[in-house]
């Protein structure tokens, strides 16, 4: 069966979210983002991202091709994190949810 949700749309939050904190090249934000969704995204899907936040000026790309979130990138985290709380108010509910079903008790 086809799963009905993918990771797909929240590809800029989460490379915004994944440099909230410190800077990362691409392979970095890659491994952060396998961790989330249990497959590595390939260099094609992660670098026009960067590029895109890049232009954009949500982040900023050092000598040592290092990314990190601007002044204007926080501010745009910031923004999209409260969508993503007013969207997902919920949340708490859907991971008992999640966790009932990695238990085994699924229909």
């Amino acid at each position: 069966m086809r799963c009905c949700f993918d990771m797909r749309g929240f590809l800029s939050y989460l490379v915004l979210w994944s440099l909230k904190d410190k800077k990362m090249n691409g392979a970095e934000i890659a491994k952060e983002l396998e961790k989330r969704k249990g497959s590595k995204p390939s260099p094609g899907t992660i670098y026009p991202v960067l590029k895109e936040l890049k232009d954009d000026g949500l982040v900023s790309c050092d000598d040592n091709k290092e990314y990190s979130l601007t002044k204007k990138g926080e501010k745009e985290l910031r923004g999209a994190c409260a969508v993503f709380c007013r969207q997902f108010y919920d949340f708490y509910d859907m991971r008992k949810c999640c966790r009932d079903d990695s238990a085994g008790n699924s229909d």
